[in-house]
């Protein structure tokens, strides 16, 4: 029996760092019957969150790697996908939303809209994802929804709207006030299981009409219908509000906000009811690809069963019984034994096992309709590729995902024999899986180097391949990844030529190199010959030579970037000429002239935003200035401030630890790349120097 696709919802949990996600991940599982008891996300019971399986994720309590699980709660199939919060994993979120068709917000209601917010938040809005807000922790104290209802709308821009007030508040916390229904709702029962509908109690009979009121306003704008009623007078039916919040909710103009607290089991079954009602069916998301075979133009998929297949592998996994690949299926039906290509390789692969997980656990399946999300074995693919029946007759690609280069450098040596191969075997596992983490080994040094997006992302890869590969490393110190650049255009006029015995080599080449201001290319090559002085098989060559020149500048033997090479003019000879002269000769134009082209050196420059109680925000400048930064703005909020910054990375190792000192550990910061920049003189010139002493 195919499932239902209008009965299907696809949605993540994203927040803040601490915010309860992932226990509030755990309550769902355990009201949809997926689990029967229910454990602590930090593992003190020695079981741990169920859906954080990865030792490392118990032990720190964060999750780093999204588990996606599915669950039916009522009539509907929920695919859950926890997504980590942190911003080093930034591409386990991008991706998690990629195949998202909605999200829960979750916000903590002491901490309310932090950094983390903001950053998923901008994420949500570039996959455009709707949402719908839950406030968790409503029963600590300083616990406040309205506040940070207020926040959703003046920090992130949403039009939040409350659909719920609390009964009571802190550790008074017994329910929430249902304003569609005007219904008050109390959790009872061991593990709040039980809930007791009943009349609103007459203290909060006011306040609960007043925000009913207010909801109506705000909902309305959706539904002509509902504002003809509101404006007669009458009393709108339920399905009528809900329609509008929905209408609301899907074009991204709404978000309605929940609370509760999901570690004394509050408010979670009505959030589940939000999921139900207002988050968008794979139906009801256009999903496009891009096709292929013309021009990449974008096609609209349609959620058809009986359309041919298209899918996309959205999360790698290296389990007991192999590369397990997360993929969702955006047309037609996967089937076991189906052949499908994968489009980015051209290779047919056969549909083995196909299965739905459940956190670490799994069940045989032998389809999956549209919309839905599986788990295939044994096909070698990697992330973010598309697959495609093989018989279909069109090409297409769903999106690439926005991956950001690294920008942080680690060498790594493992300390013996048996270390090396089980480190291979990590290195092999952890770059297939994650995009945004690289590995290769310095030509030069001999060493390894792993890159990633910043500190606490190696750090975590490292303690992985010590933890599941048993690889013992020994971690050098951590290299930014600098750039070279010219300043000025010069021209170049060079002869490559070499006799001894035997044929020669020879190879003349002149023209120009200036820097390209558009930051978009790195290299470009512009052929200007005319009438055959170089014959045109050997333009190739001259190419690849400025190409390879460009691996490693002469300023710190880091690669050089945005150079276009003018070749106007050159000169070879019948006998002497070939390929290798040809690119020795643009290899050995591009050394003599880079001095003269005035070199620089560029580095990355993050943008870094720190929060903090507004007593300190003194020594946040102060912190942020000594390290280069440039303070690009400031506001506070209450007592709190924002102070965003671009820094340059080399000036960021070891930064939290100063921060915490600094503030008494009450601030905190998140930090993306944000482009390169050129280098103060003064750290230039010692750069050099370093360099100048590594190779002498």
């Amino acid at each position: 029996m195919a499932k239902d696709i209008l009965k299907m919802r696809n949605i993540g949990i994203s927040a803040h760092i601490d915010s309860g996600k992932t226990t509030l991940s755990e309550r769902i599982l355990f009201y949809c019957n997926r689990i029967h008891a229910i454990h602590e996300v930090r593992g003190k019971d020695g079981v741990g969150a169920t859906m954080d399986s990865m030792e490392l994720e118990r032990e720190r309590g964060i999750t780093i790697a999204s588990a996606a699980t599915s669950v039916t709660w009522k009539d509907i199939d929920i695919n859950v996908i926890d997504t980590p919060g942190h911003v080093d994993f930034t591409v386990e979120v991008e991706r998690a939303l990629s195949v998202l068709d909605g999200a829960v917000l979750v916000l903590c209601s002491v901490g309310g809209v932090q950094s983390q917010s903001i950053t998923v938040d901008r994420q949500m809005k570039r996959y455009k994802v709707p949402r719908v807000a839950f406030v968790n922790k409503c029963d600590r104290s300083g616990a406040n929804p309205y506040k940070v209802k207020d926040q959703l709308c003046n920090k992130l821009g949403h039009n939040a709207v409350l659909m719920q007030i609390p009964i009571g508040l802190e550790d008074k916390m017994e329910g929430v006030v249902d304003l569609i229904e005007m219904k008050a709702i109390y959790f009872r029962g061991e593990n709040g299981e039980q809930l007791d509908v009943v009349e609103i109690p007459a203290e909060l009979r006011d306040e609960a009409e007043e925000k009913r009121s207010e909801m109506l306003d705000a909902v309305s704008m959706f539904s002509d219908e509902l504002m003809e009623t509101l404006m007669m007078e009458e009393e709108p039916s339920i399905e009528m509000i809900k329609a509008a919040v929905k209408k609301g909710t899907l074009s991204l103009d709404l978000t309605p906000v929940y609370m509760g607290s999901a570690y004394k089991n509050v408010g979670v079954q009505a959030l589940l009811d939000a999921v139900r009602d207002f988050l968008p069916n794979p139906t009801e998301v256009q999903n496009i690809a891009l096709d292929l075979n013309n021009n990449e133009a974008e096609v609209v998929l349609s959620p058809d069963v009986n359309k041919p297949t298209v899918a996309l592998a959205f999360k790698l996994e290296d389990g007991q019984y192999g590369q397990l690949t997360y993929i969702r299926v955006y047309q037609g039906m996967l089937r076991k034994g189906e052949e499908l290509i994968n489009v980015r390789s051209g290779k047919k692969i056969k549909v083995g096992r196909l299965v739905k997980m459940h956190a670490a656990d799994m069940e045989q399946i032998s389809e999956a309709p549209a919309g839905d999300i599986a788990g295939l074995f044994g096909i070698d693919c990697a992330s973010g590729d598309t697959f495609i029946k093989a018989d279909a007759g069109f090409k297409y690609s769903l999106t690439s995902m926005y991956v950001p280069n690294p920008v942080i450098d680690l060498s790594i040596k493992a300390v013996d024999k048996k270390a090396e191969d089980n480190m291979g075997k990590a290195l092999n596992r952890f770059t297939k899986e994650d995009p945004t983490f690289r590995a290769y080994v310095d030509p030069e040094s001999n060493e390894t180097i792993i890159q990633g997006m910043g500190e606490l992302h190696l750090e975590v890869y490292v303690e992985r391949m010590k933890r599941e590969y048993k690889a013992e490393v020994i971690v050098g110190q951590p290299q930014v990844a600098y750039r070279e650049t010219i300043s000025q255009k010069i021209d170049y006029n060079y002869t490559h030529k070499k006799q001894s015995g035997g044929s020669g080599q020879y190879g003349r080449v002149a023209g120009f190199f200036e820097p390209i201001e558009d930051g978009d290319k790195n290299f470009e090559f512009v052929n200007n010959i005319k009438g055959g002085v170089i014959p045109t098989e050997y333009i190739p060559s001259v190419e690849k030579g400025f190409k390879s020149a460009m691996e490693k500048g002469a300023l710190i033997g880091f690669p050089v970037v945005n150079v276009r090479f003018g070749l106007n003019d050159g000169q070879y000879h019948a006998v002497d000429s070939s390929d290798m002269a040809f690119q020795l000769a643009a290899i050995g134009a591009f050394r003599e002239y880079y001095e003269k082209a005035k070199p620089v050196i560029l580095e990355p420059v993050m943008k870094v935003s720190v929060e903090g109680p507004s007593e300190f925000q003194g020594n946040i400048f102060g912190s942020l200035n000594q390290r280069r930064g440039m303070i690009t703005s400031s506001q506070e909020e209450g007592a709190f401030c924002i102070v965003e910054a671009e820094v340059p990375l080399s000036e960021m190792f070891g930064y939290s630890t100063d921060l915490r000192s600094l503030t008494q550990g009450k601030a905190e910061f998140t930090m993306e790349f944000l482009k390169y920049g050129r280098v103060p003189q003064s750290v230039a010139e010692e750069l050099k120097k370093k360099y100048a002493k590594k190779d002498a």
